[in-house]
């Protein structure tokens, strides 16, 4: 049976970024792995990120969410099903940070097909050390459902935050669980990513997942959320730096979540990661200035008329 791990977390707090690192490990121990990929919109902006791990020890797989949840269970079941006959060892699904838990389990456990070929791993939930106290109920169900069935709770940006706002960050997931019914009881992982060990991607790798019942304040097919994608920008840092500002502080373009891509700038290429409480900047290979906007209630014309300006 093939061993299948999930990447969760809610949008902006580094899956990506953690799944690259994790995926090295596994290759680093001579396991064969295929990634799968799916989020909003017509562009999969992660996937540009996750190409240079491409090699005979891995293989990338894209399945498009943008659709209803009988659809999406039916690409997810035909891409898995795909996946177990190709020889990997492990597979690993990053999933949409809207991502409603029971898809994942459900798909898994109600199919015999898929039942016979795979095996859960781990679900390693990704949140935010300095995790905001002004989310929706909507956010905080999200972070909650994906976080109470982990095995590992891995905080993203430690080496940005402080002892206070870790403290205050365990506390808010542990309330946004009580709302739900529920309690959180994988392990956490409070570490800069780049002093991670392989003892500390072995715990992770092995830390398996819980079942956890909860109360659904959100139909969890989310509907709402939707996004825009945007190939050929030609604007450099700080013009798309301005523009993303604008979209969060405007709210005739509706309730932005999140905002991520990448610019040419004559210094090179930049990957840029928003939400309403920070813009991340990293210098990257890529020179395409390719972009997705994900929210609720978008004004698509006024998007883009501002960001083709």
């Amino acid at each position: 049976m093939v061993k299948i791990d999930l990447i969760t977390g809610f949008l902006g707090s580094g899956k990506t970024t953690f799944l690259i690192k994790y995926a090295k490990y596994l290759m680093s121990k001579g396991l064969k792995i295929g990634i799968l990929e799916y989020d909003y919109g017509a562009v999969n902006v992660d996937m540009l990120l996750l190409n240079k791990l491409r090699s005979d020890k891995c293989e990338l797989e894209m399945v498009a969410a943008a659709c209803d949840e009988d659809c999406l269970k039916r690409r997810f079941r035909t891409k898995l099903i795909a996946m177990a006959m190709t020889g990997y060892d492990r597979v690993i699904v990053e999933p949409s940070g809207v991502f409603d838990m029971d898809m994942f389990f459900d798909t898994l456990r109600d199919d015999d097909t898929l039942e016979r070929m795979y095996e859960i791993g781990s679900v390693i939930t990704i949140v935010n050390a300095n995790l905001s106290d002004n989310g929706d109920a909507e956010e905080d169900f999200f972070l909650a459902s994906q976080a109470a069935s982990a095995g590992s709770i891995v905080l993203s940006r430690v080496q940005l935050s402080s002892d206070d706002n870790i403290v205050r960050t365990k506390a808010h997931i542990d309330n946004a669980a009580a709302k739900i019914m529920c309690k959180i009881k994988g392990k956490y992982v409070v570490k800069d990513w780049d002093d991670l060990s392989d003892e500390d991607f072995n715990a992770i790798s092995n830390s398996g997942y819980f079942s956890n019942d909860y109360m659904k304040i959100t139909a969890g097919k989310s509907p709402e959320f939707d996004s825009v994608c945007f190939l050929d920008l030609t604007d450099n840092l700080e013009g798309m730096k301005a523009k993303i500002k604008t979209l969060f502080e405007d709210e005739s373009y509706g309730n932005i979540i999140r905002v991520k891509g990448f610019v040419c700038d004559k210094e090179g290429g930049y990957q840029l990661n928003a939400t309403k409480h920070e813009i991340l900047v990293d210098l990257i290979s890529i020179g395409q200035g390719v972009f997705i906007v994900i929210g609720t209630g978008l004004d698509k014309n006024r998007i883009r008329e501002l960001m083709y300006s």
